[in-house]
């Protein structure tokens, strides 16, 4: 990473310096253009979605921050993002998420009726999604339910319907999301109630892990299940079943429920996504 890179307050705010978002948010979203497409995405939606991805990511951290202007500060992760650190002002942010939400708009105009239709409820759910936390526990089902929203639009930009075995993928990606970002809300959690921020990780309390690998479970069963539905083979199940070693090491790596080791196995969930795309798109080219 440059130093221009890190110094740059507007790459930062949106994130740009830190591309593990990016990541989580790209690896789904290629599933589902994977499985829509038979293994055989177009090349224009392939360069619209992974556009969309970097802009839209980019677009939900300015909000986010934006959202918790009054609040970063007093959380030793967040208090030197450019908002809280005077670097970037609360108007300039909000226009730059706008700015921002006008190329994904551009971006989604190259598609279909379908695709741009549903493009309008994602961008309703990413926006709302910062601010769930000052009213609800749950603001992680929100992030999962904005995460897996590309899972639909990929299916109407490559077939133009959807079909109800999509679902099945949009399930687990909603799950997975609310699994990884509760070990991130991990992190912040004492900080977290003592600005009365909720989270999953404040919900589920001395049960997190339990639940959390439930939800892991979950993830696999609907990828399982997605996987009989596409009628996919052996390099596609033998992924989920390294997916499964990876969930299996983080719940070790947490276990005392360090701030860096539930960081750690946040960050490890760029492994997974990127893992079952692989053995998804390894099975689609064999078969």
């Amino acid at each position: 990473m440059t130093d221009s890179l890190k110094n740059n307050r507007w790459l930062r705010l949106m994130r740009l310096d830190r591309p593990i978002g990016t990541y989580l948010l790209l690896w789904p979203t290629l599933w589902a253009l994977w499985f829509a497409s038979e293994g055989h995405p177009q090349l224009s939606h392939l360069i619209i979605f992974t556009l969309g991805v970097v802009v839209m990511r980019a677009a939900g951290c300015v909000i986010n921050d934006y959202a918790d202007r009054h609040v970063d500060g007093s959380v030793e992760r967040t208090k030197n993002r450019p908002i809280p650190a005077g670097e970037v002002s609360a108007s300039a942010a909000l226009k730059l998420f706008f700015g921002l939400m006008a190329v994904a708009l551009g971006l989604v105009l190259l598609t279909n009726q379908l695709t741009i239709t549903l493009a309008f409820g994602g961008a309703a759910v990413a926006a709302l999604y910062p601010f769930l936390k000052r009213f609800t526990h749950l603001p992680q089902l929100g992030l999962g339910i904005a995460w897996a929203w590309s899972t639909p639009m990929a299916f109407a930009a490559e077939t133009n319907g959807l079909p109800l075995e999509l679902w099945a993928v949009f399930g687990a990606v909603v799950f997975w999301t609310i699994a990884f970002d509760t070990y991130y809300a991990m992190v912040d959690r004492n900080d977290d109630l003592q600005i009365g921020i909720k989270s999953t990780a404040i919900l589920f309390g001395k049960y997190d892990l339990l639940i959390i690998g439930l939800l892991q479970v979950a993830v696999l069963a609907l990828l399982i299940w997605a996987g009989l539905l596409f009628d996919r083979g052996a390099a596609y199940f033998i992924a989920l079943a390294v997916a499964a070693a990876y969930f299996i090491n983080q719940h070790i790596i947490s276990r005392g429920r360090d701030r860096e080791a539930c960081f750690s196995a946040f960050l490890s969930n760029h492994r997974v996504g990127m893992i079952i795309f692989i053995g998804l798109a390894a099975d689609y080219l064999i078969s």
